[in-house]
């Protein structure tokens, strides 16, 4: 059967959603006794729970993100979005209250197919106990949270000859420049040097 350009498909008299990608193409239907299948190009492209009654419709909202991208403003009143988890759904009554809060959720939920589902919902959480809520501290979050962790020390017998000293005025020697204390000192010697002669 052929998805509908609001990337439904009808089975009896019922509606499905499938991802945007599938809109206007034709894909198959396998209906079980417990759940919907739709595959296109062999692949199972969306799975919905059955429905018995008649003119429900079944969203999956990850369905809709490449269309929101294309049009933010449809998450405020798009049926799917109305089953975002409860998180995006605070942090974006949040956003929605700033000039260009739309476009940040949309770049915040556009990371959920890369990144998982649980993790951008971790750093949504965090971001909302933080009192921070914003896309840079949400982003911020993820990048830490997949970070690999830091190696473990090197347990070694090597032991330092001369140990680090918190001694900011020896940089100065480095650079060519002599310590205030220094340059008194030589001043006075050469002055000296003069006077003798």
């Amino acid at each position: 059967m052929r998805v509908s350009p609001t990337c439904l498909v009808h089975f009896q008299r019922n509606r499905y959603s499938v991802h945007a990608q599938w809109a206007n193409r034709v894909v198959s239907l396998r209906a079980y006794a417990d759940r919907i299948v739709v595959v296109g190009d062999g692949e199972t492209v969306a799975e919905h729970p059955r429905v018995f009654g008649r003119h429900e419709t079944t969203y999956d909202w990850q369905h809709y993100l490449p269309v929101l991208e294309r049009k933010p403003g449809a998450l405020r009143n798009g049926a799917p979005f109305a089953e975002l988890p409860a998180a995006f759904k605070r942090l974006q009554a949040i956003l929605i209250k700033r000039p260009g809060g739309d476009r940040e959720m949309v770049d915040i939920l556009a990371r959920v197919p890369n990144d998982g589902l649980e993790a951008v919902l971790v750093a949504v959480e965090l971001a909302l106990e933080a009192n921070n809520p914003s896309r840079e501290h949400v982003f911020n979050l993820l990048s830490r949270l997949q970070a690999p962790p830091s190696p473990d020390p090197i347990a070694t017998s090597l032991t330092l000859r001369e140990e680090p000293q918190a001694n900011v005025a020896r940089y100065d020697t480095l650079r060519g420049f002599l310590p205030w204390a220094a340059v008194v000192s030589l001043l006075t010697r050469w002055l000296g040097v003069i006077d003798a002669t």
